[in-house]
């Protein structure tokens, strides 16, 4: 059969990704409690394609996560790069796994425990030469907080406005670094953790808390930023800082990037 995909482009420009998205699959994470934890992954698989070649072959993707099924697992993650570059004659492959990762999650006063979902997203990217391949990652962990605006909290006779919003997390590492130290370092950053069961004592107790702690998205960022810079594992990170306003038609966002230096 006539394998176009082959065939010679002439208008020479090369292709920095090509490939599939959204691939749903099993897969393994790390938990730092239980050992393992399986849950289901939104896969997407791209190399780079030479400017000589008119298409990649999409199917190779799916037959390289078919061979490693039985054992798709973070760690396992450069052998899939390396057999996406083999298969696919390519100089670069690249994976992302966008998943949810549980945490149990005991209430702050009446203990009852329930699970926490939070999204999570592992990329890496394989280059280099064959013999001496170099694989650069990054896990991206979003954390849901509550936060209470202090200047709200100044001007107001009564109470001060408070809501959801979102810390994102993403690092390089050198060692591993668990996805529930990451939730923490957030969540000691915001005016509250959020939690997945709460039973009155416990809404007393949040709401106290977060009126005691405000903090603009500002003030989330750079307490993040304190965690991570302390942390030598971490080798760069970005942390940004989403409030789902309450009282304005609009969101407060703000982010902070770092290389660590040395």
């Amino acid at each position: 059969m006539r394998d176009i995909q082959n065939e010679p482009d002439l208008r020479r420009i090369d292709i920095d990704q090509v490939g599939i998205r959204n691939i749903a699959y099993p897969i393994t994470v790390k938990d730092k409690l239980k050992g393992s934890q399986r849950t289901v992954a939104s896969i997407s698989m791209s190399v780079n394609l030479p400017h000589g070649f008119k298409g990649t072959h999409m199917s190779r993707f799916v037959e390289v996560l078919d061979k490693h099924k039985e054992n798709i697992h973070i760690d396992t993650v450069k052998d899939i790069l390396s057999d996406m570059r083999a298969v696919l004659n390519a100089e670069r492959s690249h994976i992302e796994m966008s998943f949810t990762y549980f945490i149990e999650k005991a209430a702050p006063v009446s203990k009852l425990k329930a699970l926490m979902d939070y999204n999570c997203t592992y990329s890496g990217t394989l280059s280099g030469a064959s013999e001496s391949p170099v694989l650069d990652s990054v896990m991206t962990v979003r954390v849901p907080v509550l936060s209470l605006c202090p200047c709200s909290k100044e001007i107001s006779r009564y109470g001060a406005h408070n809501q959801r919003g979102i810390i994102t997390i993403s690092v390089r590492v050198n060692r591993l670094v668990w996805i529930e130290e990451l939730v923490d370092y957030a969540e000691r950053s915001a005016s509250s953790p959020v939690y997945p069961l709460l039973k009155r004592e416990d809404e007393k107790y949040v709401t106290e808390r977060s009126y005691e702690n405000p903090v603009f998205a500002e003030d989330i960022v750079r307490n993040v930023t304190g965690f991570l810079n302390a942390d030598a594992r971490i080798v760069w990170f970005e942390a940004a800082a989403e409030n789902f306003e309450s009282i304005h038609n609009h969101n407060a966002w703000a982010l902070i990037s770092r290389r660590r230096e040395g």
